[in-house]
């Protein structure tokens, strides 16, 4: 079934390209329009379906990092999403015909609001919003990227989980006839992440749906995909299509393939290194190959937003 929500918009300042490489030059717009009655313009699709088109009503966001993001075109080449293939410029060749719509996102569990959702009306309730985050890969690199997203936070208290919820599941959308990668066993298909309630409901994370004001691009995880700052980059799902509020710890993917290497948690910290390499440094995607590398930060740098949620974890025996 498709549920239908009013809607509860917020209009900002649309953002070109060039804004994002310094965010002090535009602000968000205050003032709030709609009511409860459903119009056809309410009712129409906030995200565009076409790749590269622009975003509208999207907010500035005081999370955001004052580091400079990294190029479109590093963002949209060099990526991992397995579904499409295992090398890092894979996905950009071979999702480009990766069908987004119609798309819908099913949310089960220990929650007072469960059902199937059409995106839009999913995203409808919600505020978009411009985030620069760094971003950190197992694989000791980095990026920073203006996404564009809703608060993960904010659909947490929507649905309104039980006391019964600990933990939130996500699930890929597993379809071979589109998805190459899911041909082949790789990993256990579909993709599963999973965040403890507290870590989900915590400020950061976003749900999102862009980059650089513009639709996502298939390969970055469209329509819609986790994104989690203080964590590796793996812990980051991509095309969305079930949450799932629950009791006990949900497996996760990499983790069912590999404990050795890639626990639940999977926060950066440079002091636990990956079995087969170092997590202390990282090279910055798009500095070059003879740059030399910088330290990784612990939490990636976000240590003062989520420290408090480990405070009573050994990080290095739940890495």
């Amino acid at each position: 079934m498709l549920i239908r929500k009013p809607a509860d918009i917020r209009p900002s300042e649309i953002t070109s390209e060039s804004n994002y490489l310094n965010r002090r030059d535009f602000m968000r717009a205050g003032a709030i329009a709609g009511g409860t009655l459903l119009t056809p313009i309410s009712m129409s699709a906030m995200i565009p379906v076409s790749q590269g088109a622009a975003l509208g009503n999207v907010g500035n966001s005081a999370f955001s990092t004052g580091e400079a993001p990294n190029s479109f075109e590093d963002i949209s080449t060099y990526n991992n999403f397995y579904e499409f293939g295992l090398d890092k410029d894979d996905p950009a060749a071979n999702a480009k015909n990766f069908k987004t719509r119609p798309w819908t996102i099913e949310v089960e569990g220990h929650a007072n609001k469960t059902g199937v959702y059409d995106l839009d009306d999913f995203l409808r309730p919600f505020d978009l919003e411009e985030r620069i985050y760094r971003m950190r890969c197992v694989e000791a690199w980095s990026m920073v990227i203006p996404w564009v997203g809703i608060s993960l936070a904010e659909v947490i208290k929507y649905f309104e989980p039980t006391s019964k919820a600990k933990y939130v599941a996500f699930e890929t959308l597993n379809d071979p006839q589109q998805m190459p990668g899911v041909r082949r066993r790789v990993l256990d298909w579909p993709y599963r992440e999973g965040l403890t309630i507290a870590e989900a409901t915590n400020p950061l994370p976003i749900l999102a749906v862009g980059i650089y004001g513009k639709v996502i691009p298939n390969q970055n995880g469209a329509p819609i995909r986790l994104v989690v700052p203080w964590k590796y980059g793996f812990k980051g799902i991509k095309s969305i299509v079930k949450i799932r509020f629950t009791s006990t710890r949900p497996k996760t993917s990499w983790n069912m393939s590999a404990p050795r290497e890639y626990g639940f948690y999977a926060n950066v910290n440079p002091e636990v290194n990956h079995p087969r390499w170092s997590q202390a440094r990282e090279r910055r995607i798009g500095a070059g190959i003879f740059a030399r590398k910088q330290k990784t930060l612990m939490f990636n740098g976000y240590g003062e937003q989520v420290a408090h949620l480990y405070e009573n974890l050994n990080l290095r025996r739940n890495f």
